[in-house]
């Protein structure tokens, strides 16, 4: 159950930072071509852009960073609802299988 609505926070997460990506990849191209263009091939100049013109893309960058954030989150809730599923018996069993030296 836990390992489900951590898969559902990450994948809110994933939509969220897409969707704040390509709105600040249009504000880089709305400003200049060269700059949207090694946004989109190389990533570095969109969080410098970001940085320069922090008052024009203020709300999808901090938006964008939420996502992040969301995605960690998810992926934290995501790990503990697998461990506590897991029967400690089935891997005490697995460890006593192993070849022994």
């Amino acid at each position: 159950m836990l390992a489900t609505l951590g898969l559902i926070i990450m994948v809110v997460g994933y939509i969220g930072a897409l969707v704040t990506s390509i709105i600040l990849l249009i504000a880089n191209f709305k400003e200049n071509v060269g700059w949207g263009v090694a946004s989109l091939l190389l990533g570095i100049p969109l969080l410098v852009f970001c940085i320069m013109h922090f008052s024009k893309v203020k709300k999808p960058f901090l938006l964008n960073l939420g996502s992040g954030v969301l995605i960690v989150l998810g992926l934290v809730v995501a790990a503990v609802g697998a461990a506590s599923s897991v029967d400690p018996n089935a891997v005490q069993d697995v460890i006593d299988a192993l070849p022994q030296e």
